[in-house]
């Protein structure tokens, strides 16, 4: 059986970093290692899906956009997912558009090739299916989430989430990004953002966003955070938390 070596790059995204050796070596001479730049749209809505990408520290959403010009987000991928795989069985057309929160590099692979290891490797598959339902599982919690939830809320539980995904407390969010992700106004998130700085949970400084107080941001954000992060460590295996 093919040995991969411990620190190879590719097993910064943990989805990679769950398959063992032999399932790994199918995949890794396709494999390529690319920078994601902030504001990068990886793939615009309607557009053809060539690659599937598995994110090692690069944030990025999915999100749509309204006709008048309005935008929400539907999903966040981070080193615990893979990008334009799921959407991309049938139609091969992306579902909205992937843009780049917070850049950093991943795994890029071509998408027939993907298929194939779909097709051929049992293990793989069933990996691919279990994130395809925590995914699932994500966007429909986000939706009732928009729905029923404070604005406030939900921007706490993207903060931790983001946190979660990016493994610092420093975030490199500006309020406009923030907005734009919360599908609000961009004066409501400088409010809000205000007041957690003033209650001592974060600091802001020019395009950064930094924790001081985990659990206080716990307390306010929405029982989303929770229950999307316990269905992901349900579904996905034991290294992927």
């Amino acid at each position: 059986m093919a040995q991969v070596q411990v620190n190879n790059p590719h097993r910064g995204n943990r989805l990679l970093a769950a398959l063992d050796d032999e399932d790994f070596a199918f995949l890794e001479p396709h494999l390529t290692v690319v920078d994601l730049p902030r504001g990068l749209v990886v793939y615009e809505a309607g557009q053809a899906l060539d690659y599937t990408y598995f994110p090692h520290n690069v944030v990025i959403s999915l999100i749509t956009v309204m006709l008048d010009g309005k935008s929400a987000e539907m999903a966040t991928f981070g080193c615990e997912s893979m990008v334009g795989l799921v959407s991309a069985f049938i139609s091969r057309n992306s579902f909205g558009r992937y843009i780049v929160q917070i850049p950093g590099t991943a795994s890029r692979i071509d998408l027939d090739r993907m298929h194939d290891a779909f097709r051929t490797r049992p293990k793989i598959q069933q990996l691919i299916l279990r994130f395809t339902e925590a995914l699932l599982a994500q966007t429909l919690q986000s939706v009732a989430c928009n729905a029923t939830h404070s604005v406030e809320a939900r921007c706490c539980r993207w903060i931790l989430s983001t946190r979660d995904r990016w493994a610092s407390d420093e975030l490199p969010l500006t309020h406009e990004f923030l907005s734009e992700m919360l599908g609000v106004q961009r004066s409501t998130v400088s409010a809000i953002t205000r007041s957690l700085h003033e209650a001592g949970l974060i600091n802001q400084s020019r395009g950064v966003i930094t924790i001081v107080d985990r659990t206080g941001i716990e307390k306010m954000a929405c029982e989303c955070y929770e229950v999307i992060r316990q269905k992901f460590s349900q579904l996905l295996p034991p290294s992927i938390p």
